[in-house]
């Protein structure tokens, strides 16, 4: 029988490369399975009517590929999508795919602007001129991100400057929740060529009252549905703290991390250290504490935190303007949502880095004031800038 060597050499070639090929895709699909798929977001799920308003998707790009979504409910953040180590595009915000969803969510603070005031005010109270003002309690005996329907479940109004700002407008009328004054608020996202998230705030008043805005993204730098942050490193620029009571109500001074689960000053796992038998843990249920950031001079824009990705190789570097960075390791996820990618809001599978003044300012006389003015103009601004690690 005569054997076709020329015929045979070939096949057993494509063999050769078959193999290979299919070697090389397995490894590919094993980098790209170290993070979530990135969820595709529908307009007309985010086209709704509430409050005798229209709520919509809205989408920011720049040059190098980066993606962030927004919606005017509550005006926030609800993906942003940036390359994580393997150059596969990775969704760093943990949130929903629909207006009803953030309505109808257990925690209605994913991605949201907060005011008029960030965190907490004791037993939501507090006085000015000699007036005391009496808030909504809505976190046990106290307020909590400005009430019970705070900023992040109003509507606000929009204007899309570019493919890469955005601007959300809001007033909030004298005395809602319980604020003096008419502020007039804006907040401003800028995605830059640079694949930096900046966030920009502006508020002005026509009766003395306090403003501490803030965002409240929720992050995975291995992106949605890929498990625990336990494992992201954590690098903060502060070496004081504000330690609270039970009630997360600062008790009334700021003490050194040093020696303490509370320090972060140089990189360490977020979850090193969280189970630690140390009664400021035991308060917050982990980390959900104030941190006084170093080097506070002036109105000057200032290197807050680092985190790392530990899967992605994704690293996002957090600046500010604000003293305070809160920072929640997100103990109070308890699986009872569905995120836009179909993972739930397990237990630590999120993290938030706030930039703010500091929690009960306007009952800590030693605090940064939080005080707004007529005449006056609230103008601060945070970015978030991502890169990979080398």
């Amino acid at each position: 029988m005569k054997v076709h060597f020329k015929l045979i050499l070939p096949i057993l070639c494509l063999n050769v490369l078959i193999s290979c090929t299919n070697s090389a895709s397995k490894k590919s699909e094993e980098k790209v399975d170290t993070i979530s798929k990135s969820a595709i977001l529908s307009v007309k799920a985010f086209q709704k009517s509430t409050d005798g308003k229209n709520t919509d998707l809205y989408v920011l790009k720049n040059k190098n590929g980066a993606e962030a979504a927004f919606t005017n409910y509550g005006a926030r953040i609800i993906s942003l999508k940036v390359p994580n180590q393997h150059g596969v595009q990775t969704d760093v915000i943990v949130g929903f795919s629909s207006v009803d969803q953030y309505i109808q969510s257990t925690e209605s603070y994913f991605g949201a602007t907060i005011g008029r005031y960030g965190n907490r005010i004791a037993k939501g109270k507090f006085i000015l001129d000699g007036t005391t003002y009496s808030l909504s309690i809505n976190n046990g005996v106290n307020s909590l991100h400005g009430g019970k329907k705070g900023f992040q479940d109003v509507v606000w109004d929009t204007r899309q400057l570019n493919e890469q700002s955005i601007v959300f407008s809001y007033l909030s009328k004298d005395m809602e929740e319980g604020y003096p004054g008419n502020l007039k608020v804006k907040v401003i996202y800028n995605l830059t060529d640079a694949n930096e998230l900046k966030i920009s705030y502006e508020a002005t008043t026509d009766k003395k009252t306090v403003v501490n805005l803030t965002n409240h993204a929720f992050f995975n730098l291995n992106g949605e549905g890929s498990g625990t942050i336990l494992n992201h490193q954590l690098q903060i620029n502060a070496n004081l703290y504000t330690p609270v009571d039970s009630t997360l109500i600062p008790i009334g001074k700021n003490e050194s991390v040093a020696k303490t689960p509370f320090d972060f000053t140089k990189f360490s796992a977020i979850g090193k250290r969280i189970t630690d038998n140390h009664e400021q843990l035991k308060n917050g249920k982990g980390y959900d504490h104030n941190y006084v950031l170093n080097d506070r001079n002036g109105n000057q824009m200032r290197h807050a935190a680092t985190v790392e990705g530990d899967k992605s190789g994704i690293i996002m570097e957090v600046f500010t303007i604000e003293p305070g960075l809160q920072f929640y390791s997100g103990n109070f996820m308890k699986s009872k949502n569905t995120f836009k990618g179909g993972s739930k809001d397990d237990f630590r599978t999120a993290f938030c880095l706030e930039t703010q003044h500091f929690p009960d300012s306007p009952n800590q006389p030693t605090f940064p004031s939080t005080v707004l003015n007529p005449g006056m103009l609230y103008n601060t601004s945070s970015v978030y800038k991502f890169s990979i690690k080398k």
